[in-house]
């Protein structure tokens, strides 16, 4: 599941709406819909993420966050580490290969890191 695809199961949850009508409300296949949720499909378009904020009627805050969420959420990345120090190949080919088995302290550890600001 996508981060983009989880809040809005939640906000579904949250609003006592299933995906079959959501999905006819949005003139959505519930497949298409259920494949969004599940990170099947890649991120949504900047048009569905507005359509789905006025499904919820989201406001500002939530509406940004709705957003970033489908920017963060797409399912099959490309990480392009040339030019970069060898250690940051290693690091993307390792996280590509062994991401699935890491807990989820593991993965919120790693995210903590990545999140962090950085200095140049």
């Amino acid at each position: 599941m996508t981060p983009f695809g989880n809040r809005i199961r939640e906000l579904r949850a949250r609003n006592d709406v299933t995906l079959t009508d959501m999905a006819n409300a949005l003139q959505l296949s519930p497949a298409y819909l259920s494949a969004l949720e599940h990170g099947h499909r890649g991120r949504p378009s900047p048009g569905l993420v507005q359509q789905i904020c006025g499904y919820f009627n989201l406001v500002w805050d939530e509406v940004d966050d709705i957003k970033r969420l489908a920017q963060l959420s797409h399912p099959k990345i490309t990480v392009d580490t040339a030019g970069l120090a060898p250690e940051a190949t290693e690091l993307a080919n390792l996280l590509s290969e062994r991401i699935a088995g890491l807990s989820d302290d593991q993965l919120s550890q790693m995210l903590d890191i990545v999140r962090a600001p950085h200095s140049q």
